[in-house]
C-alpha cells in the first residue's frame, strides 16, 4: 500500500532529520527519540502483512512523536525538531490509520 511507502520515507526521515544541525542539536534525548521512534516506524512500515496492527502501531508512534514534542526533557533545545516531530507526527498518524482502514 503506498501509505506505507509514505510513512516509510517518514521513518528515513525522522533517521535524517536527526544529524541536521537546523533542526536538533546532537546526544539530546530528542535525537535518540527520533531515531527510534524511525527505525521503528520504518521496520513497520515496510512490513508485509495482511493484519492491521503494523499500521495501528506507526499511528500510536506518531502520536507519540506530537506527545513528545511537549515533554521538557524530551524537547531539543531548538524549536525546528519540536515542528519536525510535530508534522511527521500528523503525517504518521493520517498514513497509518489510512492503510489501517483501507486493508479492513
Amino acid at each position: 500500500m503506498w501509505q506505507d511507502w509514505i510513512n516509510a520515507l517518514l521513518g528515513v526521515w525522522l533517521l535524517i532529520a536527526g544529524f541536521i544541525p537546523s533542526i536538533t542539536t546532537s546526544k539530546s534525548a530528542s535525537l535518540w527519540n527520533d531515531l527510534i521512534v524511525g527505525v521503528i516506524v520504518l521496520i513497520l512500515a515496510v512490513w508485509v502483512a495482511k493484519s492491521r496492527w503494523p499500521e495501528w502501531v506507526n499511528s500510536i508512534l506518531g502520536i507519540w512523536l506530537i506527545i513528545a514534542a511537549f515533554i521538557s526533557s524530551i524537547v531539543a533545545s531548538k524549536s525546528g525538531n519540536m515542528w519536525n516531530d510535530i508534522v511527521v507526527g500528523i503525517l504518521i498518524v493520517i498514513f497509518g490509520v489510512w492503510a489501517a482502514l483501507m486493508k479492513g
